[in-house]
């Protein structure tokens, strides 16, 4: 649940954006790679208001006209590395549990959200200033839950939930208070946040409290 790809990890998609119909490998993977960790690199040490196409083609050791050419302003390299993550190959853990699940899951998002410098952080921050940065985001997250329902459904068939819970509703639940304590609240670290959070979220569901709603059956 990370919106921010490891270092190093971008690479060209089939999806839409400034990048998309970049030819994959070579020479272009590589620019594309280090363009978007050089634009983490400024976020996270200089914030978003100091972020310009010049700043990310000197620490990417890029022509800056290549940089417009491929992503044409802030804006769409912003949107790029959201898209570069949602390309990673990302599976939520299998513990063997409901409980045990979302607590790996709260524990990855916890230790993005306070890793220094936290990529993440910066790049949700950037989605309240910029609407292809918040559209990108939006996206990634639809992404992101998709592929946790894998979570909801290993427990419905290890008959820990009943088939008519909303595994979006329990994954939000689940993962919501990482996100206003560390982003919104700014509140000291919690080690037992993730498993808190996770426990709620779990023995809410086994007591009915995410029915599926009509018009998601």
């Amino acid at each position: 649940m990370n919106p921010a790809p490891p270092a190093g990890s971008s690479r060209p998609t089939g999806g839409s954006g400034p990048a998309a119909h970049a030819r994959p490998g070579g020479r272009t993977a590589r620019i594309r790679a280090q363009v978007l960790e050089a634009v983490q690199a400024e976020l996270a040490e200089h914030g978003y208001d100091a972020l310009t196409i010049d700043t990310v083609a000197a620490r990417a050791g890029v022509h800056r006209a290549t940089i417009y050419r491929r992503w044409h302003d802030v804006g769409g390299l912003i949107a790029d590395i959201f898209t570069a993550a949602a390309d990673l190959d990302w599976q939520p853990a299998d513990t063997g549990s409901l409980r045990g699940d979302l607590a790996a899951l709260n524990t990855e998002i916890q230790d993005s959200l306070l890793e220094q410098p936290s990529i993440a952080a910066a790049l949700i921050a950037v989605s309240f200033r910029s609407e292809e940065a918040a559209r990108a985001l939006r996206r990634l997250w639809e992404d992101r839950y998709a592929q946790c329902e894998i979570v909801v459904e290993r427990a419905i068939r290890r008959r820990e939930l009943s088939p008519d819970v909303d595994a979006r509703a329990l994954l939000v639940a689940s993962t919501a208070p990482l996100y206003h304590q560390l982003v919104l609240l700014r509140t000291p670290p919690d080690p037992g946040l993730p498993d808190r959070a996770a426990d709620a979220a779990a023995l809410a569901a086994s007591a009915g409290a995410f029915p599926l709603r009509a018009e998601r059956r």
